[in-house]
């Protein structure tokens, strides 16, 4: 169950991540868009199902949206309403500020009878007016809910520039998170120099590490290369050049995902760290969404492979 592997602090949590249709869908539109998305993740065993709350994110830079924010469904209603047909457990991310401590508290207790996961998300910038912070939200689920799973959002490459990110995540485990997800992951670099930080810190301090899940998202198109980067997601300059001036973005970017999750997930495995991964697609072509679950399908077997070897000496 993945319950038990979080709070076992497992290596090799594998889950998939999702936006919910468009609000403005037929009930019967987001039914076939559903049905679509189970059918694709049927045969792939998964750990669990990632949905996002989707937020504008607008007031973080000032650079045009390369694709118009359209509010979507909510994520708790779209997994109880819709995915039924996917007997996986549902990670529900929650913008945490846009609710107030009423809203969010029902939501926490809505169905204490039985296990629940969420990802807290805090403001997309300083300057985001928010209702309630993240700890205001850890605070309330623990009080409320023990039946809640709770983790957060960690972003490696935040730590290139502050240097505090391994800080930022012993604050929130200390306020109640068990695990953790990335951002859309295509900085190496960045990922190793927090994990280093994350693991000799926890470790001269006594503290255990929890898991952290890196999430890789295939770019099919300058495009979605342009959306990423809207995002705030470090893509280097030399492998922005790959995609870029590849025969076949989308190939390339799968190669290049695999690449990058096998170098964190060994480096991780080297020094005890549980790593797991999650996979998305940020677009909504077909062809990409498919990519995804293609690469979804070999990272499974890339960890199958590599949890049944002895760890690295």
């Amino acid at each position: 169950m993945l319950r038990d592997k979080i709070w076992a602090k497992e290596a090799g949590i594998l889950t998939y991540g999702m936006t919910p249709p468009k609000i403005e869908h037929s009930s019967e539109k987001i039914a076939e868009i559903a049905q679509k998305q189970v059918e694709r993740l049927l045969d792939v065993e998964l750990d669990a199902l990632i949905l996002y709350d989707v937020q504008d994110e607008a007031d973080r830079t000032d650079e045009t949206r390369p694709f118009p924010y359209l509010p979507t469904l909510d994520p708790t209603t779209y997994s109880e309403q819709y995915l039924k047909g996917l007997q996986v457990p549902k990670i529900i991310y929650r913008c945490v500020g846009r609710y107030s401590e009423e809203q969010f508290a029902n939501w926490v207790t809505a169905n204490a009878n039985r296990d629940q996961y969420s990802v807290y998300v805090g403001a997309s910038s300083s300057t985001q007016e928010v209702q309630l912070d993240l700890a205001e939200a850890s605070r309330i689920s623990k009080s409320l809910n023990s039946s809640l799973t709770f983790g957060g959002v960690v972003i490696p490459e935040r730590h290139q520039k502050r240097n505090d990110e391994h800080l930022r995540v012993k604050q929130k485990i200390d306020n109640g998170c068990a695990f953790f997800v990335s951002q859309a992951t295509y900085n190496v670099e960045a990922s190793k120099n927090f994990l280093s930080d994350y693991c000799y810190y926890f470790k001269e301090n006594g503290l255990e590490m929890v898991p952290v899940l890196f999430n890789l998202a295939p770019c099919g198109s300058e495009k979605t290369l342009a959306f990423m980067k809207w995002l705030g997601i470090s893509i280097p300059k030399w492998l922005e050049n790959e995609l870029k001036y590849s025969h076949d973005v989308l190939d390339k970017s799968i190669q290049l995902s695999k690449s990058i999750f096998q170098e964190i997930f060994e480096f991780a495995m080297d020094k005890g760290i549980p790593v797991g991964c999650s996979v998305e697609s940020i677009s909504t072509r077909k062809v990409e969404i498919e990519a995804s679950v293609q690469l979804l399908r070999d990272i499974k077997s890339m960890l199958d492979k590599k949890l049944k070897q002895p760890a690295l000496s």
